[in-house]
This record gives C-alpha cells, sequence and structure tokens, in this order.
C-alpha cells in the first residue's frame, strides 16, 4: 500500500508542475506565434482550431524530467525512491520529444508548413533510435522478454526479440501520433495506459518503473487541464511521438508487450482505420470504406461531436486497459 500511495502522489506532483507552469507556457507560445497549423482536407469543424497553440508535449516532459530528477537527488540524503532503469524511458522520452519538436517546427516555420518532416527522414530516424533503445533493453537492462498470460516464466525470443521491440516502439509512436486528433484524446488514451501498466509494473515488484508511469500519467493529466474542449493547447508531435514511443519501453520493460494492443486498442484501431482506409482504396479504384481517416474523423463525419467520441473512446479504452492488467495477473 506504501508503494501505491507513493505512485499516486508523484502522480499528483507532476500534475501540479504541469498545471502551473502551463500558463506561462501558453503566453510563451502565443507570444511567438506557434500556432496549429489545419489542413484543408480535415473536417470543416477543425478550421476554427487554426492558430491554436501546440508543441504543447513540452508541457507533459518537463515536469518528468523535473520530478525525475528531484527523486535521484534525493537519493544522496538516503532517500531509496528512483533506480536506474527508468534512466532509459525517460531518455526515450526526451529524444522522441525532440524528434517531435523539429517535426513541429517543420511544419509551423520550417518550408514544410502544415506538413512537417518528410516521411522519408523522421521513419529511419525512429528506426534507428529504436533499435538503440531496442539493444539497451536486451543488454544494458535484461528485461524479461515475452509473458504469455497464465505463464510464470519469460519466454526467450533470441533474435526476433530486436525487430520486434523495434517495430512496437516505432508503431505505438506513430499510432500515438495518429490519435491526436480531437482535444483530449491522445492525453486520456495514453494516461490510461501509463497507469495500466504503472499497475502491472508494481504488482511485478518493479517499482522504479511504476513509480515512472504515475509521474508520467500525472503530467499528462495536467496537460489535459489545458486540453480539453474546446483545447488552450495541443500537444503536438512534441507530446504524441515520445508518449507512444515511451509507452512502448514502458511494456517492452514489463515483459508484458504482448498487452499492448489491447492496452492501447484505440490506437491501433486508429493506425488500422489508416491501412484498411489506403488498401480499399487502391483496391477498388478510389472508393471509401470509411469517411475519412482515422477512424475519429469518421465519426465527426458520422454527426457525432468530439467530446462524444473522446468520452467513448476513452471509455472503450479504459475498458481493455481493466482486461490488460486482469490478464497480467493470471
Amino acid at each position: 500500500m506504501t508503494q501505491i500511495a507513493l505512485a499516486i502522489g508523484l502522480a499528483g506532483v507532476s500534475f501540479l508542475l504541469a498545471v502551473i507552469w502551463g500558463p506561462p507556457l501558453l503566453r510563451v507560445l502565443k507570444h511567438f506565434n506557434i500556432g496549429e497549423t489545419i489542413r484543408i482536407e480535415g473536417p470543416e469543424r477543425h478550421y476554427t482550431k487554426q492558430g491554436t497553440p501546440t508543441m504543447g508535449g513540452i508541457m507533459i516532459v518537463l515536469p518528468v524530467i523535473l520530478v525525475t530528477l528531484l527523486m535521484n537527488a534525493a537519493t544522496l540524503i538516503g532517500l531509496n525512491v528512483t533506480g536506474r532503469s527508468i534512466l532509459l524511458p525517460l531518455g526515450v522520452m526526451v529524444i522522441f520529444a525532440l524528434l517531435g519538436m523539429i517535426d513541429d517546427w517543420e511544419g509551423i516555420r520550417g518550408s514544410r508548413r502544415g506538413i512537417g518532416m518528410r516521411a522519408r527522414v523522421k521513419f529511419p530516424l525512429q528506426i534507428l533510435l529504436a533499435t538503440i533503445v531496442a539493444i539497451g533493453l536486451v543488454y544494458f537492462l535484461d528485461v524479461p522478454q515475452l509473458y504469455i498470460p497464465g505463464a510464470k516464466k519469460a519466454v526467450n525470443l533470441g533474435v526476433w526479440y530486436l525487430p520486434i521491440a523495434v517495430f512496437l516502439i516505432v508503431g505505438t509512436s506513430n499510432a500515438m501520433n495518429f490519435t491526436d486528433g480531437l482535444d483530449g484524446l491522445a492525453g486520456l488514451i495514453s494516461a490510461t495506459a501509463f497507469v495500466a501498466f504503472g499497475a502491472i509494473a508494481l504488482l511485478q515488484g518493479q517499482i522504479f518503473l511504476a513509480r515512472f508511469c504515475f509521474i508520467l500519467a500525472g503530467a499528462t493529466f495536467g496537460f489535459l487541464w489545458f486540453n480539453v474542449h474546446p483545447a488552450d493547447l495541443f500537444m503536438g508531435d512534441t507530446g504524441s511521438l515520445p508518449l507512444g514511443a515511451t509507452l512502448a519501453v514502458v511494456a517492452l520493460m514489463t515483459g508484458h508487450w504482448i498487452l499492448l494492443p489491447l492496452i492501447a486498442v484505440i490506437p491501433l484501431s486508429e493506425t488500422l482505420s489508416i491501412i484498411i482506409q489506403v488498401v480499399f482504396f487502391r483496391l477498388t479504384g478510389g472508393r471509401l470504406i470509411f469517411k475519412m481517416a482515422p477512424i475519429h474523423h469518421h465519426f465527426e463525419l458520422s454527426g457525432w461531436s468530439e467530446t462524444q467520441i473522446v468520452q467513448r473512446f476513452w471509455l472503450i479504452g479504459l475498458l481493455f486497459a481493466m482486461f490488460g492488467i486482469a490478464l497480467a495477473i493470471t
């Protein structure tokens, strides 16, 4: 119970830090005109969001870094509140946030305004970073490679682990990016997923990893204070890319990454809707199976309000996250 209370307390601290420094960040972003560029092919109701401050992922990343540094400082006075194991997911969060910042900047002020980095540049960078992280998971942290629900021992995947880890990190990073299309959606989904994997880590005895998950969830909830509809701030790729990549790393560290498609069912569904849309379009010579992809836009064009979509998607995500936790403890 003490560990649970401490994890929740750290989440509360990161939440307060995010909420406190949110208004100054908003003023800075508005001063430098760091605003969202809305694509004309999107739903018409999104046109009113033109110019809304973006790169709000900074609001999530900095409190997590600060709380983590404070925990490391606490070890100097003999308090055992952090461990080496959280340095890898923390590093992933920071590096992917920097990549997201570059992508956002390209889309706001760069030569590719409204589009962002070229896929042929961003995607190889994601693969390179994910490969380095996967090597770290195997050779430095020696994480359990795979826990199958119901089995007591971890399965060793041998040479298959590295490509699977790279695929999960890159895939989840981009899936969370696809999910970030409505006010509050990506934040709610990712925070819920981090709480779920934090709970799994606690049950495994990975105390430091669990604390990190709750700290990140708390900071994300703090960001949501400014991101609920109608949003005052968007996370941008500065937030969605690191949230997705870090979530995958956390899942890999628990060994229960096989539950990631369940716990992150909404980002998976968003990604699959795009793949299905593109494949169906090409096979049928231009016909569409959805009104628009990712799938949250399909429901927008079907008459659902933005709040209805976000709340219903979050409820689905919450339910599947609970299923995931249940399977992890079987």
